[in-house]
């Protein structure tokens, strides 16, 4: 008896929801009540802003977080870029230098766990680490 031949897989595609977190954002959420629970930053919220950077093109990120010092800091998590969204983010540090604009990822358990944490400063291409889950 012949197998029947099996189509490849598709890759899963998540559609984002204004509003609702996905569950890598999720997890993000619950390394920021940790550190707001020890005093590390003030306070956080989810999508309570967006930027418009030109005529017909806004950015929205993830989480806004605020620190002690006062700074603000726009955080996007992703689990890989597409290259409008990277361009975008680029862009909204650019046109606001005001604000701290971090892309945050999740590294996997083979890596150390954690997080990588890349700062989209001018001239700024270093990548910091963030290890642990809670900090």
């Amino acid at each position: 008896m012949k197998r029947k031949a099996s189509r490849p897989r598709r890759a899963k595609t998540v559609t984002h929801r204004p509003g609702q977190m996905n569950s890598l954002e999720a997890r993000y959420a619950l390394l920021l009540a940790g550190q707001q629970r020890r005093g590390t930053i003030l306070c956080w919220l989810f999508e309570p802003i967006t930027f418009r950077l030109a005529d017909k093109t806004r950015y929205t990120p993830d989480f806004m977080v605020q620190y002690p010092d006062g700074l603000i800091e726009f955080a996007e998590v992703k689990g890989f870029w597409r290259d409008d969204a990277r361009v975008k983010w680029k862009v909204v540090a650019e046109q606001f230098p005001q604000f701290v604009f971090a892309a945050v990822q999740e590294r996997n358990k083979k890596a150390g766990g954690g997080w990588r944490i890349e700062y989209a400063r001018k001239g700024d291409s270093e990548a910091v680490e963030a290890a642990g889950g809670e900090g």
